[in-house]
C-alpha cells in the first residue's frame, strides 16, 4: 500500500501585505518567501477556485496588486 501523502506547507505570509505593491515585485516577493505558485490576474476574471496549497493571486489594476489571497 502507498504511503498516505504528507500536504506541503504554505508560507507563513500574509496576503494583505502584497496589496498595493508593483506586480512584478508583488510576484518576486512572493517566490522569495516560499509561495510555488503565483497567479497575477485582471479584475473580474474568470477562474476556477480550486484550493491549491502554495498558491498566491494577485488581482491587478494598472500594474499594481489591488487585492490578494490564498489558494
Amino acid at each position: 500500500m502507498a504511503p498516505i501523502p504528507t500536504p506541503s506547507q504554505e508560507p507563513q505570509d500574509s496576503p494583505d501585505t502584497y496589496v498595493g505593491l508593483e506586480a512584478s515585485s508583488a510576484e518576486r516577493r512572493a517566490r522569495e518567501h516560499g509561495w510555488s505558485t503565483v497567479r497575477s490576474l485582471p479584475p473580474g476574471a474568470i477562474i476556477t477556485m480550486e484550493y491549491r496549497v502554495g498558491r498566491l493571486n494577485f488581482e491587478v489594476k494598472d500594474g499594481r496588486v489591488t487585492r490578494c489571497w490564498k489558494g
